[in-house]
């Protein structure tokens, strides 16, 4: 796969690279480009030496396979949704709870969108990725196979990180687009936590995060990032901002262990005084429809310094 990969990637980076400034779009910055780069190296540094750890756990589990699959055509096609759709609730749960959201946020933390932003990685999320997949070995997909179709859809998953291609005609009813993407990306209220899919939009579609690009003015200019931006990008900081973050709330002495718990596995954004909000909280902020939505929270959302939510 990255004998394939590879080539590709290096083509596309660089057309896009070329069109960027040919159209003086600034996509690219140095520094992000090298922090997207250290990312994906320290990702793929610890899934290489977590590999072995996760082919054991997957073949344990293949070795009690409820099913076999026969027909080689199925077999493909059924672990390609599979596969997609429990990566679609691993994606989900990264931004639903707060201390998967402390691996995830790297990801999300950059304040462009173009290819190389795809290999922002969430640093330690091959420790814990497998588990997700462990259903598939089960259901009698070999973990090589597994492995093989997680890193086909990342290729495509790679893809849609660019603001060069628009609407993707009816592809858009079917596949994760750029468009879907770039609405992933987004820290608009409306578009926070929305289309988790990484190859197939219509899980989406069915569980309720799907949100289409929109064209009107209020989102045309759409703010890429975190809702509260990092003051320091540091290396070390990009990393383990989040989790800081986490000991200082779970480090409170005005608060209980229930209050803890939702600090540690609530959802991002939560809190105890009201003080900062989930990204839920911000869209009823954005439309007006929350009972507590005060004219100091709406100065708030106006200025554009919502919630610690992406903190």
């Amino acid at each position: 796969m990255i004998l394939v990969s590879t080539p590709l990637y290096i083509i596309i980076i660089g057309v896009e690279i070329l069109l960027s400034n040919y159209r003086h779009k600034k996509l690219y910055t140095w520094k992000d480009s090298f922090t997207n780069v250290y990312l994906m190296l320290l990702n793929g540094g610890i899934d290489l030496l977590f590999r072995g750890v996760y082919l054991v756990a997957l073949n344990f589990f293949y070795q009690y396979h409820l099913l076999s699959i026969t027909n080689v055509f199925s077999y493909w096609f059924l672990l390609l949704l599979a596969e997609d759709f429990l990566y679609y609730w691993l994606h989900r749960f990264d931004h639903e709870i707060r201390l998967f959201w402390a691996i995830h946020v790297t990801h999300h933390s950059s304040e462009k969108m173009n290819f190389t932003v795809g290999f922002r990685s969430s640093v330690f999320q091959p420790l814990y990725r497998f588990i997700y997949f462990i259903p598939l070995a089960l259901a009698g997909f070999k973990p090589l196979d597994i492995i093989f179709i997680y890193s086909a859809t990342q290729i495509w998953g790679i893809f849609v990180h660019t603001e060069l291609i628009n609407k993707m005609g009816w592809l858009e009813y079917i596949l994760v687009t750029p468009s879907h993407h770039r609405v992933h990306h987004a820290s608009n209220p409306k578009y926070l936590d929305k289309n988790m899919g990484m190859f197939l939009i219509i899980w989406d579609q069915l569980f309720g995060t799907f949100q289409p690009e929109l064209t009107t003015e209020q989102y045309q200019q759409k703010k890429y990032g975190l809702t509260t931006q990092l003051e320091k990008q540091t290396p070390a900081n990009i990393v383990f901002h989040e989790w800081e973050a986490i000991g200082k709330d779970l480090s409170r002495k005005d608060i209980g262990w229930k209050d803890k718990w939702k600090y540690l596995f609530g959802l991002p954004g939560w809190s105890h005084d009201g003080s900062r909000f989930t990204s839920e909280q911000l869209r009823q902020l954005e439309e007006g429809s929350s009972p507590d939505a005060d004219r100091a929270s709406q100065e708030i959302l106006q200025e554009g310094v919502s919630s610690p939510i992406r903190f």
